[in-house]
């Protein structure tokens, strides 16, 4: 199943609940028709799609970073401090350090609970509507639901990777089966910037801790 839009648009998504979960968290492929129409979708090529476009690209999965165009630091802290009760409430039930949340939230949304990617992720901390409805969130941009699902994902891939934090945000981007078929982060350009955006947040906000305490 594919979603066609002009080459402008940027809401452009695949859910394909028929796919697996980490299949569609794995890859977004983009491919581009004779008249420069571009179709974003997590559907694996065909014989029959390689016949009608070509394949452009294969990425980890998009943020939404267009919402955070034009975003001043002060109206950063101000959406991040309307959730820091939140995070720290589900960072403690999960085990997950609060801080590492923030950086997530930070890259995925810029801490816009209506945020939705190109890739049809949403809310804050941009589930995927199938790993969404896997832990038990019935509305992404339900603000306490979200944080609750994605602090719980994060988790379990911290628990997957022995707390390889690394491996545990490629996957997030990326997906576990991603991690696994290269055994470690994988080429995908998208992936490796979000790993390293990720980790220079959470230096900072560690950093920000250190100097406050």
């Amino acid at each position: 199943m594919h979603f066609k839009l002009p080459t402008i648009a940027f809401a452009l998504y695949v859910t394909g609940y028929l796919l697996s979960q980490n299949a569609l968290a794995e890859k977004t492929y983009v491919y581009k028709e004779v008249d420069g129409t571009l179709w974003y979708t997590n559907v694996a090529p065909t014989a029959q799609d390689t016949g009608r476009f070509k394949l452009i690209s294969i990425t980890g999965r998009s943020t939404a970073s267009a919402g955070c165009n034009g975003l001043s630091i002060e109206k950063m802290q101000h959406r991040e401090m309307q959730f820091d009760s939140t995070i720290r409430r589900y960072a403690r039930e999960y085990r997950v350090d609060s801080k590492l949340v923030k950086a997530v939230v930070k890259n995925e949304s810029c801490f816009d609970r209506k945020a939705v990617s190109s890739a049809g992720a949403e809310g804050l901390m941009q589930l995927m509507p199938p790993t969404a409805k896997s832990l038990g969130v019935t509305d992404s941009f339900n603000a306490e639901q979200n944080l609750r699902g994605g602090i719980q994902y994060l988790s379990e891939l911290m628990a997957m990777y022995d707390n390889n934090l690394r491996l545990a945000l490629a996957a997030y981007n990326a997906g576990p089966g991603t991690v696994k078929k290269y055994d470690g982060i994988p080429p995908y350009p998208e992936t490796q910037r979000y790993v390293e955006k990720v980790m220079k947040s959470y230096k900072l906000y560690l950093r920000e801790y250190l100097d406050v305490g």
